[in-house]
Order: structure tokens, then sequence, then C-alpha cells
């Protein structure tokens, strides 16, 4: 399946990457397989249904225990296979991992 020109270089997984996607909310998730992955998006095999989810907005979780994790969108849809964006925000996802400044430096 050809998912066109790219930008960035991918890197493929030859066994596949195990991940999941998770709802914003939390309300739901889907186990999946990182097919590949660039520095601006990834393709993902997905196991089990997406229908009736919100796939404008998700978590990608790369660890088991969700420390690492990208915020992203789906972009495209072909069978089982999703390609998906990495969202990239101006505000930390949370204050806790906010930098603060420093003494005498402008707050950004």
């Amino acid at each position: 399946m050809s998912f066109g020109k790219r930008q960035y270089e991918r890197v493929d997984f030859a066994k596949g990457l195990n991940v999941h996607i998770v709802g914003m909310d939390g309300t739901w998730r889907r186990a999946c397989v990182m097919i590949d992955i660039s520095q601006t998006g990834a393709r993902l095999m997905v196991e089990g249904s997406l229908q009736g989810l919100n796939l404008k907005e998700f978590f990608l979780l790369l660890t088991s225990t969700g420390l690492v994790y990208r915020r992203c969108r789906m972009v495209r849809l072909s069978g089982d296979q999703i390609g998906i964006e990495f969202i990239r925000g101006d505000k930390p996802v949370s204050k806790r991992f906010a930098v603060k400044p420093a003494l005498g430096e402008p707050a950004r």
C-alpha cells in the first residue's frame, strides 16, 4: 500500500512494534502494531473496529506504562491500517510538564 511521497524518512519495523491508541477522554483503547514511523507521523495496523471512535485527536501510547505518548490525528484509512500525524502544540499537555522561566527571563 502506498501512502504517497514523504517529506521525512520513514523507519520500517520488520515485525512491527506493539502500541495502543487511546481516546483523549480515556473512554476507548485499541491495540495496534506500528508498521513505520517518521518525524511527523506513523502507519498503524489496528486490531479491532474503528467504528464510532473519534480519531480527530487521540493519544498514541508507545510504552505499556503510557509514559511515552504522542498526541495524534488520523489522516488516512485503508482497511485495517491508518496513517496518523503527530500533533505539535505550542502549549504543554499538562502544567506539570511546563518549563518555567528562570528568574529575570521573560515568560513564553
